[in-house]
């Protein structure tokens, strides 16, 4: 039904005009294509402060400021070389904010940069020598 848009005031005060004109939850629903919660949270909100603004800040707060952000992309452009857990323990030791590797990739992915992964890689030796070696043995 909805597409995941955010309502603007305007449109927010005409659904609540409409509410309060009578018009069920159902006709109002259809002619602006919500959800029936999203309507029913509008209503209560509105009901209970009076308000259909949006309160800052709300979510989840970020773990890292901008200028910690700005940093990481800073060292890991001095370093391609480092890995995300690498420059975790750079910004821990410089600035005391911990911050997992995931996030630190996450924030060098916004900026268009990437952390090296860590490969694992086996010395390559021929079999001979490791068959001779076995043998010798």
């Amino acid at each position: 039904m909805s597409n995941h848009q955010r309502l603007d005031d305007g449109m927010r005060w005409r659904i609540v005009g409409r509410l309060e004109a009578g018009q069920s939850q159902v006709q109002i629903c259809r002619e602006f294509n919500l959800t029936p919660s999203v309507l029913c949270n509008l209503w209560k909100q509105f009901q209970d402060t009076g308000s259909i603004e949006r309160k800052p800040g709300q979510g989840r707060p970020r773990a890292n400021t901008a200028t910690e952000d700005r940093y990481l992309s800073i060292i890991a452009r001095r370093n391609r070389g480092a890995t995300a857990s690498q420059l975790s323990s750079d910004l821990y030791a410089v600035t005391g904010t911990r911050a997992s590797r995931v996030t630190v990739s996450k924030r060098l992915h916004e900026t268009g940069l990437f952390a090296r992964s860590p490969a694992f890689c086996i010395p390559l030796t021929s079999t001979k020598s490791l068959f001779s070696m076995a043998q010798r043995a």
